[in-house]
């Protein structure tokens, strides 16, 4: 990525406190920096690179996740977010998204550009502490890959992941090509293993303890409501 010929798409609602600061980006960096509704697609995709800057103060986690599944594969833009209460908070969006940059509610405007510029660059934008822990984080997912964890089999960990991606019931057992009831009956155990109460608890769970991909499940279940889609449509 250059930055000459690079543009960045904020993603956030319109206020005047969003346009003062894309005046600040667009006049320090001399890039195009255009912004869109969370709700908005991408009309069409850029041919310059692009850094998607995601706004955490008005994007959901389930939004953010349903931006990147759209880029994850364009060579062309990176994902970044900004306005991050804090390093867990960060780590929280880590283990769903590979985020090529972190910003805090605190970093000052010359920060961000600096950070900016590091992404164009090709380079990751994160603190020292940061990527300590999101080593510790791979490692611990590494680990995790070869033993089973408190007795889950292979089936409750795939159902885990998926269920860490929003995933409902019906949309795993489509995926797994497994009836909702066995999907039911997998919840039902896994819930008793990890000792946890409902859906929320369970996902959280498999993001802290088992590494579960996310960003991956996400566009398989982009694929699958396509796949839906051209079903309704025969």
């Amino acid at each position: 990525m250059q930055t000459a010929n690079g543009k960045v798409l904020l993603i956030t609602n319109q206020n005047p406190q969003t346009q003062l600061f894309v005046n600040y980006i667009h006049e320090k960096l001399k890039i195009s920096i255009n912004v869109l509704s969370p709700y908005e697609d991408i009309q069409e995709l850029e041919k310059n690179p692009t850094i998607i800057l995601l706004d955490a103060d008005h994007i959901n986690e389930k939004i953010m996740q349903e931006w990147y599944s759209q880029l994850a594969e364009e060579e062309n833009y990176k994902v970044a977010a900004f306005n991050l209460k804090d390093e867990d908070h960060a780590i929280s969006l880590l283990s769903f998204l590979h985020l090529s940059g972190i910003f805090y509610r605190t970093d000052a405007l010359d920060l961000i550009c600096k950070g900016l510029e590091s992404i164009f660059e090709d380079n990751l934008w994160m603190s020292r502490s940061l990527m300590t822990r999101i080593i510790e984080f791979l490692r611990k997912q590494q680990f995790n890959s070869y033993r089973p964890a408190c007795g889950l089999t292979q089936r409750e960990m795939e159902i885990l992941n998926l269920l860490g991606s929003g995933f409902s019931n019906l949309e795993i057992s489509e995926s797994l090509f497994v009836s909702e009831n066995t999907v039911k009956s997998h919840l039902y155990n896994i819930f008793k293993k990890i000792d946890v109460n409902n859906r929320i608890q369970a996902a959280n769970w498999a993001r802290q303890n088992l590494g579960a991909p996310p960003p991956l499940a996400a566009l398989q279940k982009k694929k699958l409501n396509s796949i839906k889609l051209q079903e309704r449509s025969v």
